[in-house]
Formats: C-alpha cells, sequence, structure tokens
C-alpha cells in the first residue's frame, strides 16, 4: 500500500476513533475497532508451527483474523520467498526482529542489503530483540543450565557503560537505516530491569538514545514479571514506546530479573487489559502484537485464537 494511501487511511481512522470514543457508548467500543488498529502477532509464539509449514500457519493466522504479523527470521527463507508467503495469507509484516549480532541478516551485516530486504517485506520497524553481548561474556556454556541461564549471566554482569555502548549501538544503526525508511527500535525482557548503580540497563537505553531515531516495544508481560508497574513506565516516557508485545503472565509470577515467568493465554492472566491497551495508545503505540511464551497448554495455534478473540472483544 503507497505511503500516502496508508497514512490517509490510519488518519480516517484515528478521526473515527476520536468520534467513537468521544460519545457515551465509548465504554463499549472494543479498542481496536474503534482505533483502526489491526490486532498483530509475532510469529515467535507459532515459531515451531511456521518452521514446519509456514503457508499453512500464515493461512491459519489470517483466517483467525490477524492482519499483521511481526517477524522473527525468515525461518531458512529469502525475503522474496517470505514476501511471496505473506501476500498468499493477505498478512503484511510492518515490524522485525533484528538480532544485534550473528550473520548478515543482522544489525552486524551489510546494512544495505538488510535494508533491501526489510522494504520488500514491507518492514518499516526493525527492532533488536535483546542486548548486544560484550566479547568478554564469550559463549553460552554448560554451567549456564542453558540460553536463559546465559543471558541471565550476562545481564548481571553488563555494567552503565556496557548499556552505553548498546544505546550508541542503536543510534548508530538507526541512524544508518533512516534514509531507508527503516526505525530502528529495541524490545525489552526483565533482565532490563535489573539494578545498574542507581539506575536500569532500560533506563539507561532511553536516556541515551536518540528519540528521533530510536524507538521502543514495551514486552508489557516481561516489564510486569520484573515486578515493575507498567502505567507508570508508559507515562514515565509518554512517546519513546511505539509498539507493544500483548503478552500475559499468571499472578502467581514472582518478580524477577532473570527470564522466568508463569506465561497466561491472554485474557486469562493477571494483566488488565481494559486498561492497559488505553494507557498504551495514549502514550503512542500504535504497532500491538499478540506473542505468548511456552509452555502451552493447548496447541499453539489455538491459543493464538484464544487471544485474539479475547483482544477483538475488549471494551476500552
Amino acid at each position: 500500500m503507497p505511503g500516502l494511501d496508508r497514512r490517509a487511511l490510519l488518519a480516517a481512522g484515528v478521526g473515527l476513533a476520536g468520534a467513537a470514543v468521544s460519545g457515551p457508548a465509548a465504554a463499549a467500543a472494543p479498542f481496536f475497532r474503534s482505533r483502526g488498529l489491526p490486532i498483530g502477532i509475532q510469529l515467535y509464539t507459532l515459531g515451531p508451527d511456521a518452521a514446519k509449514d509456514l503457508d499453512a500457519t500464515l493461512a491459519a493466522v489470517a483466517k483467525i483474523g490477524f492482519r499483521t504479523v511481526e517477524l522473527a527470521g525468515l525461518l531458512g527463507r529469502t525475503a522474496a520467498e517470505f514476501k511471496a508467503a505473506l501476500d498468499k495469507a493477505g498478512l503484511k509484516a510492518p515490524s522485525a526482529h533484528i538480532q544485534a549480532r550473528g550473520g548478515q541478516d543482522s544489525f552486524q551485516g551489510d546494512l544495505g542489503k538488510l535494508a533491501e530486504d526489510l522494504k520488500l517485506l514491507g518492514v518499516t520497524s526493525a527492532v533488536m530483540p535483546m542486548f548486544y553481548i560484550p566479547e568478554r561474556f564469550g559463549a553460552p556454556s554448560a554451567a549456564d543450565g542453558g540460553l536463559a541461564g546465559y543471558l541471565t549471566r550476562v545481564a548481571t554482569g553488563l555494567t552503565a557503560d556496557d548499556w552505553k555502548m548498546n544505546a550508541d549501538y542503536l543510534n548508530k544503526k538507526a541512524a544508518a537505516l533512516k534514509p531507508a525508511g527503516i526505525k530502528v527500535g529495541y524490545h525489552n525482557h526483565n533482565l532490563e530491569f535489573a539494578p545498574v548503580g542507581g539506575s536500569t540497563g532500560l533506563e539507561i537505553l532511553l536516556a541515551e538514545t536518540d528519540p528521533a531515531l530510536v524507538t521502543f516495544e514495551m514486552d508489557v508481560g516481561w516489564v510486569a514479571a520484573a515486578g515493575v508497574d507498567p502505567y507508570a513506565l508508559l507515562a514515565k516516557h509518554k512517546g519513546r514506546f511505539s509498539l507493544m508485545h500483548v503478552k500475559d503472565i499468571k499472578a502467581d509470577t514472582q518478580a524477577n530479573f532473570a527470564l522466568k515467568m508463569n506465561p497466561a493465554d491472554i485474557g486469562s492472566g493477571s494483566l488488565d487489559w481494559k486498561r492497559l491497551l488505553p494507557a498504551a495508545y495514549e502514550s503512542g503505540i500504535r504497532g500491538f502484537f499478540l506473542e505468548q511464551e511456552p509452555p502451552f497448554t493447548q496447541p499453539r495455534i489455538e491459543a493464538a485464537k484464544v487471544g485474539h478473540d479475547f483482544l477483538a472483544q475488549v471494551a476500552a
């Protein structure tokens, strides 16, 4: 869709939303429909299914009612192949997770080629899903007990200067990709909320990145798992978050900074979506992507449908 037409449609949607929320029936209006926003899904949620049969997975996603997806890698396909699969399903991919390092399709690779691929896919937000790991931490080892243990070890060892280095890295990549119309972002887990001196990793990233270049994607499930108030975070940094992972957790999740949570189907956990979605919108978030962490109590695609159907009827 040409940029001008898309902006015009979005403007019309916002205008209609304004009319809808100003009337007496505002409380009964479904959040996404009244604001003209699509309900998206981060494909990490369906990772094994998508890797096994991408076409069938995307068709099922579209049938549920999702209209946008956020990419978590290309699953061994080329950008052209993945775009063809998206087109076949009638889906758009406005956002993609791009690793900090690790190959040609990372921020460490050829940024010109990355920009070409992202533009072909229709991606306008390239989000770094995890911090850049300094060389001194080495590779994961058996002593880490898995990837989560390794990332926790790294996160607890990061200094304020390491977080400033990450901010500088984001600024440089964002400046390089801006001419291509691609906004660079950063996605949080709960690791970024661990104390670093008198601050946290996330606060340092927010302070040291250029708001004109770098945006943020709030994973609200991980925010809650860290024991942090998402409303206060949105209010404090209004305008810095433009994307959100809609993720729920069970009430028995203990606050931690070690990649631990008790996940729940969207709408069955502890988060108050009737309050949270409008707060996110007011703060500037326009891209919402359902995401759920394992373990699942039902097939992943069924959990995705439960989450979508809940979000579609949330009145806020």
